[in-house]
């Protein structure tokens, strides 16, 4: 892990059950919120009494698996296999996280935690996106290798509320801010009271912003995060998004990650810096002065893999319909399978400094709607994959790539079935989990496909 970094209230700590006592003890802390994070990257929990904590530290506790059985809806899917009405839908095994202790400024009296699910012998659930990324990051650390990912995400921020948002059905909401005001302080001298508190929070909630910042769009805004050990990071990714979303509705706003709001507008992004550090974290294994674009044989390799494999894991990175709205000329999405020096139209922009330790790999596929620990997951696996099979990366792009290298799929139905034939999906991310995914997707793929939208309407209500 990082060093603690100076001002930080919460972060890893080597902690047992007496120790955890005497924390919460010394915080005043009275009860506790656990929960983990699905499929889609939701993340589903409860508030459960300090009683319930200290007895769940010792062994575990029962969580339904129906959070694996589930759309983003909560309607059940009627293909899955890890769980299901022949199941019977039942407990899966939870399992604290300590290191993931936290305590949000504005419930101080209650421990956060983030839990692994398990099946009932204690093997790790299929299903569960987070102790998927363990296994992926304890192949790269068995091998010498420390991973570090740091994510970027775009949002857009709007004066609604879950009321007016439903009342509206969606529709001419009233963005925070009109205009196009890329990098405005102006901006976020506005909306200070809000920017900062989202700063600060974010803070002592352990979750760290290394910038915040408008884009060009009316309200729309990015974070970076502060690169961190890949589990870590996706903690902090995917908990960014409930708890922007939580403290946008106390200011009386609403925010979504979704990739493709309005067609009026570009798509939200969801860019991933990684990098390969040796074992002891000081030395990026991907710089080499003397290599060509200033990138390591390692990471070379690691580059082969993201590139050969951007196509089959496409439903990773762009998990649903909507993801594939973003894929369009002109809208700062990559359309390719292809990689470039400092070339933000490329799948992946290599980044070389300024000096060694900021050498590092961008993948772009992405958008803000992804759920981090897959796509941390899969591309991790996917660079792991390539330095196994000394996969060599294509020649760089120059220019703008959209014509130039193999096409990455432009829908959903598309990319599952490149997911479902991949050979090289189940071998970065294992065929329970690909299987169990890939039906997930197909679900999304049929729910869409029976929808009407207000487009269709539009068009043909009264014209055929």
């Amino acid at each position: 892990m990082l060093p603690p970094r100076v001002g930080r209230t919460n972060g890893p700590k080597a902690m047992d059950g007496d120790a955890l006592r005497e924390e919460l003890e010394a915080r005043g802390i009275r009860k506790a919120k656990v929960g983990g994070f699905d499929v889609d990257g939701i993340l589903r929990g409860k508030l459960i009494s300090l009683e319930k904590l200290f007895s769940a530290v010792e062994k575990g506790f029962g969580f339904c698996d129906v959070v694996f059985g589930w759309d983003v809806a909560d309607n059940l899917y009627d293909n899955a296999t890890v769980t299901g009405w022949s199941t019977g839908y039942p407990d899966a095994l939870a399992k604290i996280d300590l290191s993931t202790f936290r305590v949000h400024p504005h419930e101080p009296d209650t421990a956060h935690f983030l839990v692994d699910f398990h099946t009932p012998d204690g093997k790790p659930h299929p299903a569960c996106p987070r102790s998927l990324l363990k296994r992926v990051a304890a192949r790269a650390e068995a091998a010498g290798y420390l991973p570090r990912f740091g994510a970027e995400l775009e949002l857009w921020v709007f004066r609604e509320t879950p009321e007016s948002l439903h009342a509206k059905g969606f529709a001419e909401l009233q963005p925070l801010s009109p205009g196009m005001f890329g990098y405005s302080w102006l901006r976020e001298a506005q909306h200070g009271d809000f920017v900062h508190d989202v700063l600060d929070t974010m803070a002592a909630y352990d979750i760290d912003v290394e910038g915040f910042h408008t884009e060009t769009g009316p309200g729309v805004w990015e974070v970076a995060l502060r690169y961190d050990d890949v589990v870590r990071a996706a903690d902090q990714a995917a908990l960014f998004k409930t708890t922007l979303k939580a403290l946008a509705h106390q200011h009386g706003r609403a925010v979504t990650f979704m990739a493709k709001w309005s067609e009026a507008y570009p798509g939200s992004s969801g860019h991933l810096h990684q990098s390969l550090w040796d074992g002891e974290g000081q030395v990026n294994l991907f710089a080499d002065a003397e290599g060509i674009h200033g990138l390591s044989t390692a990471g070379r390799h690691y580059l082969g893999g993201l590139v050969a494999t951007a196509p089959e894991l496409a439903a990773l990175y762009a998990p649903f319909v909507n993801s594939y709205k973003r894929y369009v000329p002109g809208l700062w999405a990559p359309l390719t399978a292809s990689w470039g020096p400092e070339n933000r139209t490329c799948g992946v922009r290599l980044i070389a400094g300024p000096g060694a330790k900021a050498t590092r790999l961008e993948l772009r596929h992405g958008g803000s709607d992804l759920n981090p620990y897959l796509a941390m997951a899969a591309s991790l696996g996917a660079g792991l994959y390539g330095i196994e099979g000394g996969i060599e990366p294509p020649a760089p792009t120059e220019g703008d790539a959209a014509a130039q290298g193999p096409s990455l799929p432009t829908t959903l139905a598309e990319a599952t079935e490149r997911l479902k034939a991949s050979e090289a999906a189940k071998t970065i991310l294992g065929e329970p989990f690909v299987d169990h995914y890939a039906r997930t997707r197909d679900w999304e793929v049929r729910e869409h496909r029976k929808a009407v939208s207000g487009w269709e309407l539009q068009r043909y209500f009264e014209a055929v």
